[in-house]
């Protein structure tokens, strides 16, 4: 069974819409990923992912992609890349990620809520 959250619980995680401005291979990763930055607007500008998206896209496919992104956990150190945010996504059938995405376009750095 689930574990239940209350409202507060939700409040404090910061969910923002960015557009994908810069896709690289990430060689040393252990997993086959991409280093990519994010602009999530004004008031947070550009920040950093590793994300394990190569099954599904190329890096020219990501590239102006709107993506849904967590954007206050501690960064993360993977390999010799600090990863600012998480890019959100869901496994397809055969578990490799699929982005979450807004359906229309809408401002970078749009708060969920």
């Amino acid at each position: 069974m689930r574990e239940y959250i209350e409202w507060p619980e939700f409040e404090k995680v910061d969910i923002r819409a960015g557009t994908i401005v810069d896709v690289q291979d990430f060689k040393e990763a252990r997993r086959p990923a991409y280093k990519i930055k994010v602009d999530l607007g004004p008031e947070l500008g550009i920040k950093k992912s590793s994300a394990q998206l190569t099954v599904n896209y190329t890096k020219e496919a990501l590239l102006g992609q709107q993506v849904i992104c967590v954007v206050n956990f501690k960064p993360k150190q993977i390999a010799n890349f600090i990863s600012e945010i998480l890019i959100t996504g869901f496994p397809d059938a055969n578990q490799a990620i699929i982005l979450a995405q807004p359906a229309v376009p809408i401002p970078n750095g749009g708060k969920l809520f």
